[in-house]
């Protein structure tokens, strides 16, 4: 029998996670199906509650916040199964969501990583299937051009139709179904992130190997978005926590799949489309807080950079 294992990371997310564990359950799928349920140190009675209501699943709590890459790692010992699902809290399933998409696997032996089309709160589609980040077209991006770059690969392209299958270079992990052979040939998430980029880097590795990454557009997953990413920024005065951590993720990135050139470019460029932004807060006589505040990113970058020992070990 086709098993699966399915790995959620929760931080202060109790209702969220409350629902997603409800509909995960429910969900129709003739497979064997183990739960884990990874808790970083919430301050919300999530694991109190994960304890008294679904005493079945497999609970492991954090003393404190190792990030979302570490904590999902921390479920591998224990896996044993065909297939491996990473399931945000608040990502939540319909009925046969799992079971259509095990299937997609078990019958395309070559797709090692598939994600879903993923629906807003509201019923709108999110990025559900992406490109690789480079620093052309985060430059592009940023700089809010791409009508000048026609032919560049951007990172969320919702031009196409999303009813059909394809290939693609990387999906969210919000919904992220993985054949354990991949992990076992090329590991899961690199601990050195944080948060963010995770599965960009691990989409990158598998392809690498020879494995294909699938959007799979004949399953959806409604998908609420940055919740728990709210509770980090939070913590932080301006909120700026969020936006250190994925400068920091995305210069580890480059540095590690294309080395310091390419992490030299990404900065010359970066600063570039900082003083892009700069000029039009200017011409668009925005107030002094936020020319300010979007000042500073160039300094916060650099500085980041130096932390991080020139984009090749993490702060955190």
């Amino acid at each position: 029998m086709t098993s699966i294992s399915v790995i959620l990371v929760s931080y202060n997310t109790l209702e969220m996670t409350k629902v997603a564990l409800k509909l995960l359950l429910e969900s129709i799928n003739p497979f064997k199906m183990d739960i884990f349920i990874i808790d970083n140190n919430s301050n919300d009675q999530s694991a109190e509650m994960i304890r008294n209501e679904f005493p079945e699943i497999t609970l492991i709590e954090n003393k404190k916040n190792v990030g979302f890459g570490r904590a999902n790692n921390q479920a591998l010992p224990l896996i044993k199964t065909d297939f491996v699902l990473l399931l945000n809290t608040d990502a939540f399933v319909e009925k046969d969501t799992i079971r259509e998409t095990v299937q997609y696997m078990d019958t395309h032996p070559t797709c090692g990583i598939l994600g879903v089309k993923l629906i807003g709160r509201d019923g709108s589609l999110q990025p559900s299937c992406r490109y690789f980040p480079t620093p052309l077209n985060i430059f592009i991006n940023r700089c809010g051009v791409t009508k000048y770059f026609k032919s560049a690969r951007m990172v969320d392209d919702m031009s196409w139709d999303h009813n059909s299958i394809r290939d693609c270079d990387w999906v969210p992990g919000c919904y992220y179904l993985i054949r354990k052979e991949v992990i076992d040939q090329v590991g899961l998430f690199d601990s050195r992130y944080f948060l963010y980029y995770e599965e960009v880097d691990h989409c990158f590795a598998a392809k690498k190997a020879g494995w294909k990454v699938t959007y799979f557009s004949n399953s959806s997953v409604v998908h609420l978005g940055g919740e728990s990413a709210k509770q980090v920024g939070a913590l932080t005065a301006k909120g700026q926590q969020l936006a250190t951590l994925q400068i920091e993720s995305e210069l580890l990135f480059f540095r590690k799949n294309y080395g310091i050139p390419t992490v030299l470019i990404h900065l010359f460029l970066d600063g570039l489309a900082d003083l892009v932004q700069l000029a039009k807060d200017i011409i668009r006589l925005r107030s002094f807080r936020i020319i300010l505040s979007n000042t500073q990113r160039v300094f916060m970058t650099w500085q980041i950079f130096l932390r991080t020992k020139f984009a090749q070990q993490p702060t955190r």
